[in-house]
């Protein structure tokens, strides 16, 4: 013999407390997909805010031991900086057939008309020829890795440390007339690497 099953009525104050619920729920979901949304959103448009700040911290600094920042700082260290820290929306547009030409162009000049390629050339010669000929283990892998960050903070205390020991200490890197846009463009390079491996981190 089956036993009958009752159904509960439901009455309209239980339907709407269901429904209240249901919409708090759906509210408090909305509200912490949103909050996620903000925050990663943030945390992606800083990172890569960052790193055109610190390329082009660098490139500034390339500039400037060009024309006045005459010192026996290793600026060619600047170099691998920029392929680690550039931009990919620069370094694709560099590493396709628009930097192949630069290249070529370069490499042409350099070796059949050396007197009229200039010494400031030589570095960002240098630079395009490494963006376009470099393996796709450093193009890919490393650049947009730990790794890449990694060396672009050693390169960054680097340039510190040696910028400091030409200015003849901390103080007068600060106070010295050229010694502060070089020192302030410095510390620029450190904002990038530093905020990229803190990320992985957190």
């Amino acid at each position: 013999m089956v036993k009958p099953s009752y159904l509960k009525m439901l009455t309209d104050s239980d339907v709407s407390d269901l429904i209240s619920s249901d919409l708090r729920e759906l509210r408090n979901a909305g509200k912490k997909l949103a909050t996620h949304v903000v925050k990663l959103s943030a945390v992606g448009f800083g990172a890569t805010f960052l790193q055109w700040i610190a390329s082009f911290a660098a490139i500034y600094l390339l500039i400037l031991d060009r024309t006045n920042w005459k010192t026996n700082i290793l600026t060619s260290l600047l170099i691998p900086y920029i392929f680690f820290s550039l931009p990919d929306l620069i370094f694709g547009f560099l590493r396709g057939e628009v930097g192949k030409w630069i290249a070529a162009i370069a490499v042409v000049l350099r070796l059949f008309f050396p007197r009229r390629f200039p010494d400031w050339l030589e570095l960002p010669g240098a630079l395009i020829l490494l963006i376009v000929v470099a393996p796709g283990l450093f193009a890919s892998t490393i650049r947009g890795d730990a790794i890449g960050e990694v060396i672009c903070l050693i390169i960054s205390c680097y340039l510190l440390q040696e910028h400091i020991r030409a200015s003849g200490g901390f103080r007068n890197s600060f106070t010295k007339a050229n010694g502060i846009s070089n020192t302030i463009g410095i510390v620029l390079l450190f904002v990038f690497p530093v905020w990229a491996l803190l990320l992985r981190v957190l």
